[in-house]
This record gives C-alpha cells, structure tokens and sequence, in this order.
C-alpha cells in the first residue's frame, strides 16, 4: 500500500520560514516524479511545485518562485518544500504528489492526506 505522509505545516507568522516533508512508503522511492499542491476553501487543488526523478528537472507556480524550493532525498525517501519569506496569500492546505511510473511505462499517481499551512501578519 503506497502512502504519502506529509507533516511540517502549522500557524506562522509572515516572513518566516517553513519546510513541509513527504515521507513516501509502499514503492521504490526513485520511480516517483513529485510535487505540491495546495488548496483553499472553495478553490481547486492548484499546482505549487514540482521535481523529476532525477532531479534534474524543477518547476514553481510564478507566485512562489524565488521564495520556494522543492527538493528530494532518496536515503529518507522524503521530498520537501522550503518556503522562505512566506506570505498570508501561501495560506492553503498543502498536499503531496506522486506520480510513480513503472518499468513498463505505467503510471499512477498518489496524494498525501495534506498539511494546513496559516500564515497572519
């Protein structure tokens, strides 16, 4: 049974920082392609960031570029999302991604229970 597991979210104040973890169990870590999504009430899921297997490839929504950094780290089976200099408008819940693809090109995707993230001024 696959599992994405993501914690670090909380109540914040604007500027700070804060880093959300997705530990993924259930298949081989490498064979996933991840990302972020976030969501507030009465809004669709919207696209934060993402990261390719090798890591060689990253992608940011315009708003959080430059302030946010997505990242993975195969020994813990963990990616995470640095958010620097965070503002009130990052308030959402956020949610983990996977999209794991197999040795014969099949692919199915994952998501995480989500993480609140509250940022006041």
């Amino acid at each position: 049974q696959v599992q994405l597991v993501e914690s670090g979210g909380g109540m914040v104040q604007a500027g700070v920082s804060l880093r959300l973890s997705c530990e993924i169990s259930g298949r081989a870590f490498s064979g996933f392609a991840l990302g972020w999504f976030r969501q507030v009430p009465g809004k669709e899921r919207v696209f934060v960031a993402a990261i390719s297997r090798s890591s060689a490839y990253r992608d940011y929504v315009d708003s959080v570029k430059g302030r946010f950094t997505i990242s993975r780290e195969g020994a813990k089976n963990t990616a995470y999302l640095q958010m620097d200099s965070v503002q009130p408008e990052d308030t959402a819940v956020y949610y983990c991604n996977g999209v794991f693809v197999d040795s014969q090109g099949k692919s199915a995707t994952y998501w995480g229970q989500g993480t609140q993230v509250t940022v006041s001024y």
